[in-house]
């Protein structure tokens, strides 16, 4: 009688135990539901985060998990940052700039005109300051998001036009899709700004609904076809010498991982950093090697338009930073690292030649 009733008191302790452990074990899988702000099938721009949601699931046997919903599928790119805060979704892939409206601080998160190239901005975002200020801004901004740096790419082209631009004047009265703080700039030279998403750029210049229009790398843009309609594409591309992209994840949601799944996540995200530069260098000479047989002349910025371009930014730098104390804050540390970092590039890099 004694040996029954132990036998039945263990199973009810087992059972007990088994129904504690039961919710805790099944939350021990996640599934970010993921909306993104560019096509998956855009190399560099939506292939990184492709990546990540594979390598999430293999890096954690399982337990972490990412469906990718394409833009406007489950959440439209603009609202992604609301949808993420609010819990509408737990994640959620862009990149900064598209909040600038919000936040004028985001733009810095993004792309910086004339700014640091992809190792001096991850320098600083990962060894600088840069890591806490961009958490900072979120948080000031009553957002309830972790932010999370989850891709990298270098320089993209500065514009597609469909006549030469050899002096300032030439830009005046310009239709042109443009991203970022680098719009602000093109405002200042007479030029009117959209910022049309990818899948609408082709029709707007077919129509000329546009005039002109920048978009991303060589690769990228080739997939638009923009070539078929305007055929001077302009480098460098002062505006965009590098662009992060974010993976958002609900404050309330990164709370309930373990320290171990939130670096599963945070450290999946970094290595996306490296594998998206390695992509997005490895596919640009293919693409520019064609350009010719497809009637485009690849042009370099003559030296006026580049200090006219570098002039107008410094005062664009100058009016944001005088309109708003954050974005000064986040300006200042930048300028101030990268016044530093100049020391070490201007000695230990060796200069290229054209």
């Amino acid at each position: 009688m004694k040996k029954f009733t132990k036998s039945v008191i263990s199973t009810a302790v087992l059972a007990a135990a088994a129904a504690t452990l039961a919710p805790a074990q099944a939350a021990d899988k996640i599934l970010l539901k993921t909306p993104i702000a560019f096509g998956s099938h855009l190399p560099a721009l939506g292939t990184p985060i492709v990546w990540v949601s594979e390598q999430l699931n293999l890096v954690s046997d399982g337990k972490i998990k990412m469906k990718i919903y394409e833009p406007g599928k489950l959440v439209s790119p603009p609202e992604i940052l609301d949808a993420v805060s609010s819990g509408k979704v737990n994640s959620g892939y862009a990149t900064a700039g598209y909040w600038q409206g919000k936040m004028p601080a985001a733009a810095l998160f993004s792309a910086v005109p004339f700014g640091p190239e992809a190792g001096e901005y991850m320098a600083w975002m990962y060894y600088g300051n840069g890591l806490k200020l961009y958490q900072e801004m979120y948080d000031n901004g009553g957002y309830n998001v972790k932010v999370i740096p989850c891709a990298i790419i270098s320089p993209e082209t500065s514009g597609w036009f469909k006549k030469p631009i050899e002096k300032p004047e030439d830009l005046q009265g310009l239709n042109m899709r443009f991203f970022g703080l680098g719009a602000s700039v093109m405002e200042k030279l007479g030029v009117s700004t959209s910022q049309l998403p990818g899948g609408e750029i082709f029709g707007a210049l077919e129509k000329g609904a546009i005039d002109a229009s920048e978009f991303s790398q060589p690769a990228i843009d080739q997939r638009l076809g923009f070539h078929k309609i305007v055929k001077y594409n302009y480098f460098p591309g002062w505006h965009q010498q590098a662009t992060i992209f974010e993976l958002l994840v609900n404050k309330d949601a990164w709370g309930k991982m373990s320290k171990g799944q939130q670096a599963t996540v945070e450290n999946t995200c970094k290595a996306s950093m490296t594998n998206a530069i390695a992509e997005g260098e490895a596919m640009q000479f293919p693409v520019m090697a064609k350009a010719k047989e497809q009637g485009v002349e690849i042009r370099y910025w003559n030296e006026t338009m580049l200090k006219t371009f570098e002039q107008k930014w410094d005062e664009v730098a100058s009016e944001k930073s005088a309109a708003d104390p954050f974005f000064k804050k986040v300006w200042d540390d930048l300028s101030t690292f990268r016044e530093g970092y100049d020391l070490w590039e201007s000695n230990a890099f060796l200069p290229r030649s054209r």
